[in-house]
């Protein structure tokens, strides 16, 4: 753990996100901006280079059925994500096994304990296979870098589920399936 942490945020303390679930103003239409798939934000096709203005609109953002959109308590605006809305660029891990515990940072600094909270999901790539995701908050999801990808199978295991052998990994009193063992045996 970081020394200084505790002193920054006594200094300095972060906010967390905004209760947006509460909101419901109008909506005033879509905006351009945009969430690219490597998690860079972009405003008027430029991205947007101050990671605190980042950080800032990342707390006001909110999924709904049709679109994603950043929410204030008198208005509402509509923005694209190609993909997720976070990027997971770092793991913590605390013990093996069963008994780990992972947590996930993202590019917006928000630590995330993997968990049936906060599950880890699986999905197929077009071309890179596995795409690993977390979920941040109210159907606000990271995708997980390829390079973490690593980490979670190397933290991996193979479970009995159902009668069949998976392969996956354990956090926080959760196994997260990746994909049956005989499709990682296929390779």
């Amino acid at each position: 753990m970081d020394p200084l942490r505790g002193l920054s945020q006594a200094l300095a303390p972060e906010r967390g996100p905004a209760p947006v679930h509460l909101w419901n103003p109008p909506f005033c239409g879509d905006i351009d901006m945009r969430i690219a798939r490597d998690g860079t934000w972009f405003y008027g096709g430029t991205p947007i280079g101050r990671p605190s203005l980042v950080k800032l609109f990342s707390s006001i953002l909110r999924k709904d059925p049709e679109r994603y959109v950043l929410v204030t308590p008198v208005e509402m605006v509509g923005i694209t994500v190609e993909d997720a809305p976070f990027l997971g660029v770092e793991f913590s891990r605390e013990g093996e096994g069963e008994a780990q515990v992972l947590k996930l940072r993202t590019n917006v600094d928000e630590w995330v304990e993997i968990s049936a909270t906060n599950p880890l999901r699986f999905e197929p790539g077009e071309s890179e296979g596995l795409k690993p995701y977390v979920l941040v908050r109210d159907d606000l999801w990271a995708l997980v870098k390829r390079a973490l990808f690593y980490d979670l199978a190397e933290w991996g295991r193979a479970e009995k589920i159902g009668g069949e052998d998976v392969f996956g990994v354990w956090s926080a009193g959760t196994f997260f399936p990746m994909a049956p063992m005989r499709d990682l045996q296929d390779t």
